[in-house]
């Protein structure tokens, strides 16, 4: 049965809910006494965050809707006029209400009287994220759930320039600004005032994005690239920059290649998960092709594959493209690193440390999220392990898969042209600073509060060894003792070259634990050490965290 105070709750939300669709539905629900479709959908506002919103599309304050993005954006109106903030650029994805979002954002921030900018079609992350800078706007606003299962769709946020005294120069927004963005939104609980006045923007821009980053390579190699958008926006923009560089075009996995919010043909629209650049490979396989390179759907991440002469075509760690783009930085393009800094995040492979140490290089570890990621002084190149890079900071403060696309494909051609290749430019990393075998397991829940009932666990009876490896030390990173920030995670070390880390993850009903074991070279027999030690590791992890 409905309370009175949940239908009462319903029903004022329905009297404000500017959709006519999401209204009906919870109308419906009412009638029906569906008790249970209302308690999932008013279970609290949608959490806004330093990762924005991000959720299931429904109705009701508990989901992304008209009514959660409309009110969202009046706070980030109230926030802005507090600080003296008047523009703001929008962009989106193709998924599901990505249209709706953007419209209903934009109207409401004309509203609120700010210059309104939007970009012209379904782009990527990225490219709004360049746009912000580009346009020299204060605000900028990408609707998309990035790598989110279909039903999601989420919303992030830029800031330009410098606000409250942190220089954010378009990039996403980090604490306090989520906190006092959220309050603000807390406050708006009556009809906003629209506007109907807002400029698209020009293609120009895009073409600027285009032709800035193309200019990274400056000479083609021949080489024969798959590219997979993952049902994303991705293809035409990454289609452009290949042109614009001189690159033949990329063979575009056809299943995927257009946008579609359903994501047909993968369970998660992630480059990470099992089997989702399956498509991929087949296609590699029967064109020879050198690289198979995909991106997720808003196209900020991006992944590779290769053709291991012992595996067969396997798909890269992130952590081994980071490797990758860090030594090949480093050592052929030395001028990009004079006064300049090399970065990940605590849950990266520690590898990019000691490449940045041996050739002198400042380097700095920050948390997990690329919005710290780009707050580095001058920062050269950054990545995460969850393929997230920075190749070109200074064109996109964030991870940007496009460009990262395009250094993939001068890397791999490069060293074709040389007679070699990727797997072995890695052995020749692995030989000169130790073979670094990471690996992610992330175990899926469906409430984060079992997460903080493990991690309270740990704290209170810290393991003295784990699969036989005796822990040397366990730091609670919600009470660091570095300069990191306080962050909810534990991390380990072990015995014999051995770092864990487990944390909740940040945008998904998930558990994370990061397992890094490092051995002194990148022989046969070290190599088999490392994937047993692995292998002994994630079995027992497995058990203690489920």
């Amino acid at each position: 049965m409905i309370s009175p105070a949940l239908r009462a709750e319903v029903e004022a939300w329905i009297e404000l809910d500017p959709d006519p669709k999401t209204a009906a539905q919870l109308r419906t629900w009412l009638d029906e006494n569906n008790l249970t479709a209302l308690q999932k959908s008013f279970n609290g506002f949608l959490q806004f965050g330093t990762a924005g919103l991000r959720g299931p599309v429904g109705p009701g304050p508990s989901c992304m809707n008209r009514a959660v993005v409309g009110r969202t954006a009046a706070g980030i109106a109230i926030y802005m006029k507090a600080r003296g903030l008047t523009s703001v650029v929008i962009g989106r994805d193709a998924r599901h209400g990505s249209e709706d979002f953007t419209q209903e954002s934009a109207e409401i921030f004309a509203g609120a009287g700010m210059d309104v900018h939007v970009l012209p079609r379904p782009l990527p992350t990225p490219v709004l994220a360049y746009a912000v800078n580009a346009l020299g706007v204060d605000v900028g606003v990408m609707v998309t759930a990035s790598h989110n299962p279909p039903e999601d769709n989420g919303y992030k946020v830029y800031l330009g320039g410098e606000v409250d005294g942190i220089g954010y120069n378009g990039s996403q927004i980090i604490a306090p600004a989520d906190s006092q963005i959220a309050a603000a939104i807390a406050t708006v609980s009556t009809h906003q005032p629209r506007g109907t006045k807002w400029s698209t923007v020009d293609e120009k821009i895009i073409h600027s994005y285009v032709s800035t980053t193309a200019a990274l390579v400056p000479a083609p190699e021949n080489l024969t690239v798959v590219y997979t958008a993952m049902h994303g926006v991705g293809t035409e923009t990454v289609q452009h920059l290949f042109h614009k560089a001189g690159f033949a075009q990329p063979i575009l996995v056809a299943a995927q290649c257009t946008p579609d919010p359903d994501f047909p043909t993968v369970k998660f629209p992630n480059p990470e998960e099992p089997g989702a650049i399956d498509l991929s490979l087949e296609t590699a396989r029967a064109h020879g092709a050198d690289i198979v390179i995909a991106n997720d759907p808003d196209a900020d991440r991006c992944a590779a594959a290769t053709l291991d002469p012992d595996l067969g075509w396997r798909m890269l760690r992130g952590d081994e493209v980071g490797a990758i783009f860090g030594y090949y930085i480093a050592t052929r393009l030395p001028e990009r690193c004079l006064g300049k800094s090399f970065a990940n995040s605590i849950v990266s492979s520690s590898l990019l440390s000691k490449v940045a140490a041996h050739f002198g290089i400042e380097f700095h570890e920050v948390l997990t999220g690329f919005k710290w990621l780009a707050k580095i002084p001058n920062l050269t190149y950054g990545y995460e392990e969850a393929l997230g890079y920075a190749v070109d900071p200074t064109t996109v403060n964030d991870k940007d898969g496009v460009s990262a696309a395009l250094m993939l494909a001068k890397i791999t051609g490069e060293l074709k042209r040389e007679g070699t290749s990727l797997i072995e430019y890695l052995d020749e990393i692995w030989n000169t600073f130790g073979f670094h075998r990471t690996e992610q397991l992330s175990i899926r829940v469906t409430d984060l509060s079992q997460v903080d009932h493990v991690l309270t666990g740990l704290r209170q009876n810290p393991p003295t060894s784990i699969a036989g490896f005796t822990v040397d030390k366990f730091e609670d990173l919600a009470e660091p003792s570095g300069s990191l920030p306080a962050t909810n995670g534990l991390r380990l070390t072990l015995a014999d070259g051995i770092r864990i880390i487990i944390r909740p993850s940040g945008t998904e009903a998930k558990m994370k634990c990061y397992i890094e074991v490092v051995r002194p070279s990148g022989s046969t027999s070290e190599r088999s050490i490392a994937e047993e030690m692995v292998a002994r590791l994630r079995a027992q992890l497995s058990k203690v965290l489920a």
